[in-house]
């Protein structure tokens, strides 16, 4: 019989020691399917035939997992974050709370560590799995009235035919929901999330190339055996504003080229114990940079309305270059 799409999951399991597989200990609340994408090479060659020759080689064996966009949550994104910022899979205790903070500081003068996956995927007719598993890019958007949603690229080694590991329970997980979402932005020299921008945010959108990449070096295998930052983290924020007196302020910033902190908090649910810091599960993301462009007018449901694109780099007043950190109530990632 074939497959069942109702069948499909996925399952992650963190590695110890990069590249050595180990045994899925958490299932995926989300959508996506393992890609083999080793190349196989047909030569060119003039030997006397009009047909092509039945020769071929293989000289790179590579997979990836495209996590489809899902609904994010305050349980499981901190996955995404470990594997392509940094590596936090233990929360920080918030004083007597039951919360735990998961701050995922992106790289500045020093190299973030990951933490590296093996990634189980497949149906009822076949799993497969592939180890050595980390993010190069992922994205957070949202609008009103709806969840933030959450989506990601992960590559990895050679895909080879499993079975699934069993007796894994689906996580509880608390959707982040956009509406509950406020923006701050403040100037370079202020406090980060001292000043909200009310009634104007419509929608928003967090993309990130993390700049880790596979390293191919000769090392007596198809497939990689190093991963390293080659690239500067590129994190861009797109927003989009009621066209109204706080967002054309933000346009004469934009034209003046000025620096400035903005941060984006959307509280969940208030956590079994409050803690020192925090006591509800949250999200933030906090950014300092400039905005790099802004559209023309447009409009929606008869208003108009106008996106920028705000582009994060580090700068010295504040010391700071782009944050994301998650507060649930996870001791560590399952």
């Amino acid at each position: 019989m074939p497959g069942l799409k109702a069948l499909r999951r996925i399952q992650l399991g963190q590695e110890s020691v990069d590249g050595t597989p180990v045994v899925a200990t958490a299932i995926w609340r989300g959508l996506g399917t393992i890609q083999d994408t080793r190349e196989v090479v047909f030569p060119e060659e003039d030997v006397g035939f009009v047909s092509p020759i039945d020769r071929s080689y293989t000289p790179k064996l590579e997979g990836a997992l495209a996590m489809d966009p899902i609904e994010a949550t305050f349980e499981q994104l901190p996955y995404i974050l470990t594997a392509g910022v940094k590596d936090i899979t233990t929360g920080l205790a918030d004083g007597p709370g039951t919360d735990l903070i998961y701050a995922y500081t992106f790289s500045t003068t020093a190299k973030n560590t990951i933490q590296i996956f093996t990634l189980e995927g497949g149906d009822d007719t076949q799993a497969e799995e592939f180890n050595y598993c980390f993010v190069t890019d992922f994205k957070l958007e949202g609008e009103a009235f709806a969840a933030w949603m959450m989506s990601a690229n992960w590559v990895g080694r050679e895909v080879t035919p499993t079975t699934f590991t069993g007796s894994i329970s689906i996580p509880t997980v608390e959707e982040i929901l956009f509406s509950k979402t406020k923006l701050y932005i403040d100037a370079i020299g202020g406090t980060l999330g001292s000043t909200q921008i009310s009634n104007t945010l419509l929608s928003a959108s967090l993309d990130v190339v993390t700049g880790f990449k596979p390293v191919p070096t000769g090392d007596g295998n198809l497939f990689y055996s190093l991963h390293a930052l080659k690239e500067r983290p590129q994190v861009t924020l797109s927003v989009t504003f009621e066209h109204d007196a706080s967002a054309t302020a933000e346009i004469v910033n934009w034209r003046a080229e000025t620096p400035q902190l903005l941060r984006l908090e959307c509280e969940g649910s208030a956590v079994a114990t409050p803690g020192t810091l925090h006591s509800n599960k949250l999200l933030l993301i906090d950014l300092t940079g400039r905005w790099e462009s802004f559209e023309k007018i447009g409009e929606q449901d008869g208003n108009d309305v106008v996106t920028g694109v705000f582009r994060a780099g580090y700068h010295a007043t504040p010391a700071t270059f782009a944050e994301v950190t998650v507060v649930n109530e996870l001791t560590t990632l399952p």
